[in-house]
């Protein structure tokens, strides 16, 4: 029987409800007792980055998150920097290197700006690490608690592609900022309106070949279930090609889409993504909005700077007749570069940004659900075509 699901932690301080998420990331209801592996929902990303202090900046000015805690030398943390930064139910921890050996710092020298963790909130921490010792996963972190005057919280961790990590929450027992060790900081600056509200999915990418061992991975150790697969012509230019299967936990609340590279006549976007990361890693985030004019506009006056979207493509007849009424006239979204797609749920409306470090590696979506539940396929030639012209600037194509 379906079991209507509960808020995470970071959903009830954002103060978001069911209905919202509904709309924003496509929930389902579901059993969570019978899961081997029962995931609430996300609990933070995790980044490494070569300056902590300016990134947490960039994201609170350009991204208008906001900072809610910290942990560095001032609160005994010797080894680096971190800020932890809230919008909505999203959280980032971005953690930057302050002893020359830090491990933070030679995640950073190898990968440049990145993703080191995606942490899944769980409501058994314990339960979820014997299934998954079962199932052969790489066990990083055993069950432990960490504990201060806030709490305790109970934390595991497990590896999945290249160097990236699920660390386990449960955070049921606690109140704090964040998490032991960590203090709370805000910036003092005045309160801004929400640019997003949740985060739906993040897309990784792995090596030729090896897209279905992990998406295996995922159904075998953490219960998940395939929710799209995208392959031959599905994601494919006239040069380059990939491959792309998504899973997804048992609500819903958290999706992957994995991508592999596939044989075509010049280098694709996974190929440039796995030399320049030097070796597999999280690709993309993508940020749920319920207003997508109003977040592309804040983020382009801030100077995010986003792919460009020919006039071909809104003036396109098959297009006007594929997509059908949406909330705003088409003059709006070509105005601001959205794309719009259709399938038979309802609607999305989205945007992709240039690569946000050095690299040309970590990028950003901006999604608004209208039913859909799908991940735009109808867009995918054009998206892929813009990118083929970012890397030809580049000169990585």
């Amino acid at each position: 029987m379906a079991i209507e699901q509960t808020l995470t932690n970071q959903e009830r301080l954002a103060e978001l409800g069911l209905d919202q998420l509904q709309q924003l990331v496509g929930l389902v209801e579901y059993d969570e007792q019978g899961d081997p592996f029962p995931v609430t929902g996300w609990d933070a990303v995790v980044w490494a980055v070569g300056n902590a202090t300016q990134a947490a900046a960039f994201y609170q000015l350009a991204f208008g998150m906001e900072l809610v805690a910290y942990s560095g030398p001032e609160t005994g943390n010797r080894d680096h920097h971190a800020y932890v930064l809230r919008s909505g139910a999203v959280r980032f921890v971005l953690k930057g290197g302050v002893d020359p050996a830090s491990p933070v710092l030679d995640h950073h020298r190898r990968h440049g700006d990145g993703i080191v963790d995606i942490a899944l909130e769980v409501p058994d921490v314990d339960r979820c690490i014997r299934h998954a010792r079962a199932q052969g996963a790489t066990v990083l972190e055993e069950p432990h608690d960490v504990t201060d005057e806030h709490g305790t919280v109970r934390l595991a961790a497990i590896a999945t592609y290249g160097e990236t990590r699920h660390t386990l929450v449960d955070r049921s027992r606690y109140t704090g900022p964040y998490l032991p060790g960590y203090v709370a900081r805000t910036s003092g600056r005045p309160p801004r309106k929400r640019l997003f509200q949740a985060l739906d999915h993040v897309v990784g990418n792995v090596e030729l070949g090896r897209m279905d061992e992990w998406v295996g991975f995922y159904h075998r150790v953490m219960g998940f279930t395939n929710m799209a697969e995208f392959i031959g012509d599905d994601i494919a230019t006239e040069y380059s090609a990939l491959m792309s299967k998504v899973v997804a936990s048992g609500n819903h609340r958290v999706k992957f889409p994995l991508n592999e590279p596939a044989a075509g006549k010049k280098r694709s976007q996974i190929d440039e993504y796995l030399e320049f990361y030097c070796g597999p890693g999280a690709q993309h985030l993508a940020l749920a909005t319920n207003d997508i004019l109003r977040t592309v506009d804040a983020l382009r006056d801030a100077g995010v700077e986003f792919l460009p979207t020919p006039d071909s493509y809104y003036t396109d007849p098959a297009l006007r007749a594929r997509i059908g009424e949406v909330r705003v006239p088409i003059e709006e979204l070509q105005a601001r570069g959205i794309l719009v797609d259709r399938d038979e749920d309802g609607y999305l409306l989205q945007i992709f940004t240039r690569p946000i470090g050095d690299r040309p590696t970590v990028f950003f979506e901006l999604i608004e659900r209208h039913g859909s539940l799908g991940f735009g396929k109808g867009n995918f030639q054009a998206l892929f075509e813009a990118i083929e012209r970012e890397q030809a600037r580049r000169g990585n194509f």
